[in-house]
């Protein structure tokens, strides 16, 4: 047992007698802090405690009403005050009135009365000690008018937003510009006032942070799209057919100036980075490839031959032609990838077609095993200019192939009837009158082809023929005329008029023309398929006389010239022929050319000395009795 040690029983008085001793402490304690708050609020009853003071003015001791008196005379903070806003090297300085501040004397008087009087007991005996230590400074009450400092920094707002503009590319001539990116600033008013509350509530001069958000444009820089554009515009652009050959066109070349014109610029997105590419406008390009496209584009062409009657074989004659076209949206891709590179020379892109018939074709992939039909018109006295014009179109058919369905157009292989062609002038039949024309000629082709068709047995699917009968339509091998082959003469006048048939059996058909002094023969090599034909004819009839002669008088003849005969008189008719046209003992078509043919009037230009041209022209021998004419 400790010597410290008390009998239990002795022990409850003792803590009973501590606690009283504590509690008693307590309540000397309280009483003490009453007696002090009682004394120190008598003696600064209606007066600031010791300590206090608002935005650095001390107010011990006073009364609110002196306080409030010494505030509005010590404190000019509003009036005299500055406030600072700057933006890079621009400066701007205000007083708190200028922007809204109004100081209230009176309740910052009454807030500094109010330290160490407010709260529970404790709380104002914290305010008293720690003003009474240390000194309490009380906020001054102010009143901030934000519309007023709104207006203000609307006001600089003016001076500091600036909205982000683009990197811009643009042309003066030739010469390429380039304007940099700008970043866009936007004065933050709202967060700007928040800042110029809190500096007004110190009542010390001082910097407001301008609060300034920026927007970053979507491209700055734009100087290597420039040198881009600059080297685009360096040389001229040249555009190729890719591995040219003899005769093909091009180059077709662009100088800058144009290509200037054309320049343009697209904006893109690569993930989150904008780009912008110098290019062509497709639509510009596209507009320019359509001009090219045509002389580039051609047609896919068979090779032409010959049948050897020996060997059963085809000789060439002439090679085949792939067909090309110019690919528009590839071409518009490839050219501006390729001044993308830097390229000014560029191929355009080209879709090749290949055709049927290729130069190494056999007869026997062909089903061309012999001739199945020929026909021959003739044309003595023809002058040199129509019998020129004969040879250049009959061979334009030499060595033809004609596939098996395809309907043949005459006109489209003729192709262009022109002085550059290889045509002279001949007389032709234009509108209700014979005149000279380029291509006079062409005609005695064109029937001659009709009578092969109709002899073959093929069908004849567009055929119109001529205003009038034509002498050179109706000559026998010896010269004499058959009337029973009017109706079976055909003009074509492409596009206008054209000849057309169908190759409706299952082999291809070779076309041979072989032109003599004054005949054309038209030969078809294919394989038979059991097909033969009958033709009958009405031959002219329902006769009309040609209408009496038309004098015309013309100054411009020359002086040994009297008269002139420019048309002959032809009789009017109206000729039937019918075809049957039987495959394999049985009746596989049958059809019906109607022809009509108008009277047509003698024509003779007389001079200005002739008194009595009726009588000039029986005595010359001109426009006299209907004949048949000696044109197309």
């Amino acid at each position: 047992m400790s010597a410290f040690s008390y009998p239990a029983s002795q022990r409850t008085p003792i803590i009973a007698q501590l606690l009283k001793v504590v509690v008693g402490g307590i309540v000397l304690y309280c009483a003490a802090i009453v007696v002090w708050m009682l004394g120190y609020q008598l003696v600064y009853a209606g007066r600031i405690f010791p300590g206090v003071s608002v935005a650095g003015v001390d107010l011990s001791g006073m009364s609110p009403q002196d306080a409030a008196l010494k505030l509005s005379q010590t404190l000019s903070y509003p009036i005299s005050g500055k406030v600072l806003f700057q933006d890079g090297a621009n400066s701007w300085v205000a007083s708190p009135a200028e922007l809204g501040m109004v100081f209230d004397p009176s309740s910052s008087a009454e807030s500094a009365y109010r330290l160490g009087r407010s709260g529970d007991v404790f709380s104002a005996l914290d305010g008293q000690l720690r003003a009474l230590e240390s000194g309490e400074d009380v906020a001054p009450v102010i009143v901030f008018d934000q519309r007023v400092a709104n207006q203000y920094l609307q006001k600089l707002a003016q001076k500091i937003d600036q909205p982000a503009v683009e990197a811009s590319l643009h042309l003066e001539g030739t010469n390429v510009v380039a304007q940099a990116g700008q970043i866009g600033r936007t004065l933050n008013v709202n967060a700007t006032l928040t800042y110029l509350g809190a500096r007004l509530q110190t009542f010390t001069d001082g910097e407001v942070p301008l609060v300034i958000q920026e927007t970053q444009p979507a491209l700055t820089d734009v100087s290597s799209q420039a040198d881009a554009a600059r080297n685009i515009l360096s040389q001229p652009l040249q555009l190729v057919i890719p591995n040219a050959g003899k005769g093909d066109p091009g180059p077709w070349v662009y100088e800058p100036q144009t290509i200037a014109n054309m320049l343009g610029v697209e904006r893109g997105q690569n993930g989150n980075q904008s780009n912008m590419q110098v290019l062509l406008n497709p639509d510009s390009v596209r507009q320019m490839l359509a001009n090219i496209a045509t002389q580039a584009d051609r047609q896919a062409a068979n090779a032409q031959f010959h049948f050897n009657t020996t060997t059963d074989q085809l000789a060439l004659v002439t090679p085949s032609v792939t067909g090309r076209t110019i690919d528009i949206d590839a071409s518009v891709k490839a050219i501006n990838d390729a001044i993308a590179r830097g390229e000014h020379t560029v191929p355009i892109v080209l879709k090749e077609t290949q055709p049927a018939a290729a130069d190494d074709v056999t007869a026997k992939q062909l089903g061309i095993t012999q001739l199945i039909e020929q026909q021959t018109s003739y044309f003595y006295g023809s002058p040199a200019a129509r019998m020129q014009n004969i040879q250049t179109a009959a061979a334009r058919f030499d060595g033809v192939l004609v596939a098996p369905g395809e309907t043949f157009s005459m006109g489209q292989t003729l192709g262009d009837i022109s002085l550059n062609n290889g045509y002279a002038e001949a007389l032709i039949i234009y509108g209700n009158q014979t005149i000279a024309g380029v291509g006079g000629g062409v005609c005695q082709v064109s029937t001659t082809l009709f009578r092969t068709v109709l002899n073959a047995g093929f069908p004849v699917v567009e055929r119109v023929p001529h205003a009038y009968r034509v002498s050179y339509y109706e000559e026998t091998p010896s010269g004499t005329m058959d009337p029973n082959l009017a109706g079976m003469d055909a003009t074509v006048y492409f596009p206008l008029v054209d000849f057309q048939f169908k190759n409706d059996s299952p082999y291809w058909i070779l076309m041979e023309t072989h032109v003599g002094s004054d005949y054309l023969t038209w030969q078809f090599y294919s394989t038979p398929d059991g097909r033969s034909v009958t033709i009958n004819t009405t031959g002219p009839q329902n006769i009309v006389p040609a209408p009496p002669p038309s004098f015309v008088k013309n100054p411009d003849l020359p002086s040994n010239v009297k008269m002139q005969q420019t048309d002959i008189a032809v009789n009017g008719a109206d000729v039937d022929v019918t075809r049957s046209v039987t495959k394999n003992g049985a009746v596989y078509f049958q059809d019906e050319f109607k022809t009509h043919y108008e009277p047509w009037q003698a024509i003779c230009e007389y001079a200005p000395s002739v008194q009595d041209p009726a009588a000039e022209a029986l005595h010359e021998g001109k426009c006299q009795s209907p004949a048949l004419s000696m044109v197309q």
